[in-house]
């Protein structure tokens, strides 16, 4: 003969398996926001004419954002906030800004430059050939 479970072991499993997924949530990488998934190698995001010098532009779509920190010198960051992950919002003082909790990124290597983030923006890999930006 069974035993039918009790309340308390119902309600323990139930918050247990919350608990679980809550915690799983943060410090792995993963996306909380909807957010299209992420560019394919070899997939043009720009001209070179579309990133400013000392700024840049957000590839929503992509989950890039691609910088120009010096003349002729490009760099590529994931869009999504180490904090949160909620998408960076800008690029504009020289620095990628989220502006769910105030986090911002340099524009040269994608470290931190205001908290609350703690880790840098992950780096992707371009390529520019003339004037085209490319995923790499």
């Amino acid at each position: 003969m069974t035993q039918d479970p009790t309340r308390r072991t119902v309600l323990l499993a139930t918050g247990a398996a919350a608990l679980t997924a809550g915690c799983g949530e943060y410090g792995t990488g993963s996306t909380s926001v909807s957010a299209g998934s992420p560019g394919s190698p070899g997939q043009e995001l720009a001209t070179t004419a579309d990133i400013p010098v000392g700024g840049g532009k957000i590839f929503k779509d992509e989950q890039v954002v691609v910088t120009q920190p010096k003349e002729g010198e490009f760099k590529a960051f994931t869009s999504i906030c180490t904090h949160q992950q909620c998408p960076v919002a800008n690029v504009q003082g020289g620095t990628i800004n989220c502006t769910c909790h105030g986090s911002k990124y340099n524009i040269a290597d994608g470290s931190v430059a205001n908290p609350p983030a703690t880790r840098p923006l992950a780096e992707k890999k371009i390529t520019v050939t003339g004037n085209s930006i490319r995923l790499a």
